[in-house]
């Protein structure tokens, strides 16, 4: 389809507005006796499961206390009620996965019911929705009770009332995508507008290998633009991608002076009859032109809605303009009663267990890295996986290693609103740290393996985003900061061999040694494939266990760690 564009490159989407934009021959407004059709589509992305009003800064856009899911559903009501005929809500993945324990515990099951709930039309999958594999994200689709769990609720679970779209997931037998890569929505005079809905083509780097095996993740604008002939082959010209992909932007949350990231890229490629993109996956807020086509993104945890209004001209069937704002999901509105009776349920059911004191600490253990990639935190929790699978009988673990993003929030001396008390930790709070539910595996790997696994953490898929794993106490070694990101890890120097040591004793490249990691870097997460050749596996306990019981072993309370392990020069 011809349109008039604003010229290439990054803006405001207030310019795109003040502008506007006409198909050629046929002015905006121009419409006979016929006013326009004026479509709706609101936005979310990144809810991970947060049906609580979240705390914190993470509970907060500029200020402005945001989120919880029956303050969403009232937002999500109240703005459709301005255009009841023809409103579509939508969202760019990550709606579950690394959720809070009201959701997680009942593998987020309560989350899919709330969303579905709140109307809820059409997502696209995101690296999360993978967390627990294929099979798992087919039954948040389809429905049915958990295969080891049952349905803990006790009243069975219908799966997801709105569709999931995952256009660029290719079974690599069939060749169909693992869910319909596009939906098309008919609204007021026979107007439609197709929704391609795509992950990112790292999804499966980010994710345990094993859930995603047998699928293919492909270049998401190559998947866009060949739909786009597609559609336009049916007669269909109107076109927003959901992408669980996003960017790094400056400025407020309707503001996009400038973004980076892997966005920018994507729609850059994308065909010019693509009208709009909604994205996620980076928790970022913003409001873009990127050539041509507004970008958006509504942070995360459900503190934003991206309200865009489109205009179609009743003759052409085609958008003639289209305006987007962030809105706040304040909590001065009154929440939805249905939402809540329903986080009422789950929280009478999970509140014993959420509320369980497991452990003590000595002061507040954050995972902030310092300036060698190493946090207070992740020295603990790998201390803790270490100590799991020590002994003989439970792996002969001489040293362990925990991914960073599996971390996914600090512990606070302060008693949290539960009341717990001063120092104690709740099971709930260890659960918000390491939701995944990863299980230990303990192998054997050479030291030039060990070696390969350390450069790992600087090169390849993990050259612009380093991520450096966190060691036992024990391990040591130091990179150079001034040689990493190397594309081809083959090449790769950031680790000094030398310097690698284990209890002091320098790692002999041809000696074999027994390292414990967990479930997703163990099948080669987080571009670690080296661990996939790693031999004699051991599975061990899960690491949440593995963490209580640390804390079990430390009656006085749990120090931060030391962050002394790991030393980075240049």
């Amino acid at each position: 389809m011809a349109r008039t564009r604003i010229a290439a490159g990054v803006a405001t989407l207030a310019l795109a507005v003040s502008i506007g934009w006409a198909v050629p021959g046929s002015p905006a407004g121009a419409q006979g006796n016929q006013p326009p059709v004026q479509v709706q589509v609101l936005g979310l992305n990144d809810f991970h499961g947060n049906l609580e009003p979240p705390t914190g800064s993470g509970g907060r856009i500029e200020g402005i206390d945001a989120g919880g899911a029956a303050f969403l559903a009232t937002h999500l009501k109240n703005l459709e009620a301005t255009n009841p005929r023809n409103t579509t809500v939508v969202a760019a993945g990550d709606l579950i996965g690394a959720s809070p324990l009201l959701s997680g515990l009942f593998h987020d099951e309560p989350t899919i019911e709330a969303l579905s709930q709140m109307g809820l039309d059409i997502s696209s999958v995101g690296n999360h929705e993978f967390d627990e594999g294929t099979d798992e994200l087919q039954r948040m689709q389809f429905g049915g009770c958990h295969p080891v769990d049952g349905c803990q609720d006790g009243d069975g679970f219908a799966g997801a009332a709105f569709q999931y779209l995952s256009a660029n997931v290719v079974n690599h037998r069939t060749g169909r995508t693992l869910f319909p890569p596009y939906v098309i929505k008919r609204y007021e005079a026979n107007t439609k507008i197709a929704y391609i809905g795509m992950t990112l083509e790292g999804t499966p780097t980010i994710v345990t290998p094993e859930g995603v095996a047998g699928y293919d993740f492909l270049d998401e604008a190559d998947t866009a633009n060949a739909l786009v002939t597609k559609l336009q082959n049916q007669g269909i010209h109107n076109i927003i991608v959901l992408i669980h992909e996003g960017g790094l932007p400056t400025g407020g949350f309707n503001a996009c002076p400038s973004i980076s990231g892997a966005i920018v890229d994507i729609v850059n490629r994308l065909s010019p009859d693509i009208d709009a993109v909604i994205s996620g996956h980076t928790h970022q807020a913003y409001n873009c032109m990127i050539h041509g086509i507004p970008v958006t993104s509504a942070s995360s945890a459900g503190r934003l809605v991206t309200d865009m209004d489109l205009t179609i001209d009743r003759n052409t069937k085609r958008i003639t303009g289209i305006t987007a704002t962030n809105k706040i999901v304040t909590r001065d509105v009154t929440p939805d009663a249905g939402i809540q009776s329903l986080i009422d349920k789950y929280k009478t059911i999970s509140d014993p267990l959420a509320k369980r004191v497991i452990g003590r600490i000595t002061a507040d253990i954050t995972p902030t890295p310092n300036a060698a990639g190493e946090s207070a935190l992740g020295d603990v929790i790998a201390d803790s996986q270490f100590e799991a699978t020590q002994p003989p009988e439970l792996g002969g673990a001489v040293a362990a290693f925990m991914n960073p993003g599996g971390i996914r929030a600090g512990l606070t001396f302060a008693s949290s609103p539960a009341g717990e008390g001063d120092g104690n930790v709740t099971f709930e709070e260890a659960f918000t740290v390491q939701p995944f539910g990863n299980s230990l595996v303990t192998m054997t790997l050479t030291g030039a393996q060990i070696e390969t696994m350390l450069e790992q953490q600087f090169c390849g898929t993990n050259a612009s985003f380093n991520k450096v794993l966190q060691p036992s106490a024990g391990v040591s070694y130091t990179w150079d900061h001034a040689a990493i990101g190397a594309t081809d890890c083959a090449t790769a120097n950031a680790i000094d061999p030398a310097s690698i040591a284990i209890n002091g004793v320098p790692v002999d490249p041809g000696t074999s040694y027994r390292i414990t990691v967990n479930s997703f870097l163990a099948t080669g997460g987080d571009g670690f494939t080296v661990l996939n050749g790693g031999t004699d596996r051991l599975g061990g306990a899960v690491d949440l266990d593995a963490l209580e019981d640390h804390f079990t072993a430390n009656p006085a309370g749990v120090a931060p760690g030391p962050q002394n392990r790991i030393t980075r020069i240049n």
